[in-house]
């Protein structure tokens, strides 16, 4: 299953073939010829993004000026490496100027700032012709061995992979790109880039790196987080490898992902979809428990008791499950969103994941505080309690790359939540100004599953808003995204076009998805199909 989470229109569906026997169908990136994440006709692969740590700073001491500068290396005062560029650069008047720049690096790599008295030097990967043949070659390949062979390029520093194929292999890999460092130093701040201890020394092999191959399990995964749970019982173990192998840590996702896949399940497409759409959001089933204890110790006479109490009635009795005509969810993301404001930069500055922060360090006085905030905000955009769908909504006015949105144009419910509360299938919204309903511009974006057959793999897709950038189109998929509802990828192996088109059984609607009266119903405001209600407005609505 792929549901690949970026901005939300940052995809294009395609079939690439060629007269050299590549044929291969899946989703790419805008600027892409190749398909970033996809299958063919023996081997299919998606990807993550990994909490691996791929980039560094090394703070070093420097004395001298202009070309007399060095840094210290160890005992050593070496001289830095100079580079000129040359770039055209456009002025206000439209016309293009040269302008010169002398740049200056370490053997740790390019000097970016000053802080703290000393330079900062960034190292990374810099190898684009490595990444651009990783990145097509491994279209190419029809087994986890070639694919392999293909990786040995190390030039994947940001994405996991999950693959599958079709003689039932199926794995975990780790980024490739990962240098070797000393695990005593804490990489997720400036090192002390004048003490040789802190340099990279090389990259590890791809043996070396956490991985699952054919686990006992029967399935892999990854949502974004760490590998650690990516099998089960079957997956690699943290204290197995440096600490810089990943700083994401676990995530709701990841738990929500783990408990659907574990025990003795059988999964058909129609499941796996409705495995991949599961309405349950792990996060608050953790947070309310907690927080319904720090409202029970609030004193006798804390006006908060009264401000909280309908809040606290909705978020207790409420299933944890996201779903259109769901008051509870609505209260439960305005206070998700005020407690992710409050304790986030808290995370940040101790240099820890959120999602342990909020687990073990945040108070129940935090998350009471955290509720008024969020219920006081509620109140005010729209005078009260009110259903999801009425608020969360898919919207495309134009083709723009920078959306727009306005609450008095036609937009679509969609009922899933942002994936930082647990939902597998992920909904990132912004809020324009002037504009008071949530409208997606990040999370899943091509959703896809392909199931290898004797007789080649069949599959299933949906990509948020089609291929046409014209909302007017007949072939928009917005609602089929928002239901959710998957179709038929149509692909062809032979490149005739008198070939037939591969088609796959059709998938029935999902069993505990939103059907299309309750959509109709999310759909029906004061302001016709926009979901947009005036403040003083408020639902009655069971959570």
């Amino acid at each position: 299953m792929d549901q690949p989470a970026h901005l939300v229109l940052f995809r294009s569906e395609q079939q690439v073939s060629s007269d050299e026997g590549l044929s291969v169908y899946g989703a790419a990136t805008w600027g892409q010829f190749f398909v970033y994440q996809g299958f063919n006709r023996r081997l299919g692969w998606m990807h993550t993004s990994s909490g691996v740590d791929n980039i560094d700073e090394f703070a070093v001491e420097v004395r001298g000026q202009g070309d007399s500068a060095r840094w210290r290396d160890g005992t050593v005062w070496r001289p830095f490496a100079r580079r000129a560029v040359r770039l055209l650069v456009r002025g206000a008047d439209g016309t293009l100027r040269e302008r010169a720049f002398t740049t200056l690096a370490t053997r740790h790599g390019p000097i970016i700032r000053s802080e703290g008295g000393r330079w900062i030097a960034v190292a990374m990967l810099n190898a684009p012709r490595p990444a651009l043949e990783q990145s097509w070659l491994r279209t190419k390949a029809t087994t986890l061995a070639e694919y392999l062979r293909v990786a040995e390029r190390k030039a994947n520093s940001s994405n996991n992979t999950i693959l599958a194929a079709n003689d039932g292999t199926i794995a975990y890999l780790h980024p490739q790109f990962v240098p070797i460092r000393d695990d005593r130093f804490g990489y997720t701040r400036p090192v002390d880039g004048s003490d040789p201890a802190t340099a990279w020394r090389g990259l590890h092999q791809l043996s070396d790196l956490p991985q699952v191959v054919r686990p006992r399990s029967g399935w892999v995964m990854n949502v974004n987080d760490a590998p650690w749970t990516a099998a089960g019982a079957d997956s690699p173990r943290a204290g197995d490898y440096p600490r810089y192998m990943d700083q994401f840590g676990a995530n709701p996702r990841g738990a929500h992902a783990v408990a659907l896949l574990s025990g003795d399940r059988r999964f058909t497409p129609a499941l796996l979809r409705d495995a991949a759409f599961d309405l349950f959001l792990p996060l608050f089933d953790q947070q309310i428990p907690l927080l319904a204890r720090g409202f029970a110790a609030l004193p006798t006479r804390d006006p908060r008791r009264a401000d909280l109490r309908q809040a606290m009635a909705l978020l207790i009795k409420w299933d944890r499950r996201w779903g259109l005509e769901s008051v509870a969810t609505t209260a439960a993301v305005y206070w998700g969103e005020a407690l992710w404001r409050r304790e986030g930069p808290k995370a940040r500055a101790a240099g820890r994941p959120i999602f342990a922060w909020l687990a073990d360090t945040t108070t129940d006085a935090d998350r009471i505080a955290a509720l008024a905030d969020g219920w006081q905000r509620l109140r005010a955009d729209f005078g009260g309690p009110i259903a999801w769908g009425r608020i969360n909504r898919f919207q495309r006015l134009d083709g723009a790359i920078a959306s727009r949105f306005d609450d008095h144009a036609p937009s679509v419910p969609v009922p899933f939540t942002s994936g930082n509360f647990g939902s597998l299938a992920a909904f990132g919204v912004e809020r324009q100004a002037g504009q008071r309903c949530f409208y997606g511009t990040s999370g899943n974006s091509f959703v896809a599953m392909v199931e290898f057959t004797p007789h080649g793999p069949r599959a299933w897709s949906v990509l948020a808003g089609g291929q046409s950038g014209d909302p007017a189109s007949p072939i928009s998929t917005i609602r089929r995204y928002a239901m959710p509802q998957v179709r038929c990828a149509p692909f062809r192996w032979d490149r005739s076009p008198a070939a037939p088109i591969i088609r796959a059984n059709r998938v029935p609607p999902p069993r505990h998805g939103p059907h299309r009266r309750q959509a109709r119903r999310a759909d029906r405001g004061r302001q016709g199909r926009n979901g947009c209600f005036p403040a003083t407005s408020s639902s009655s609505r069971a959570p």
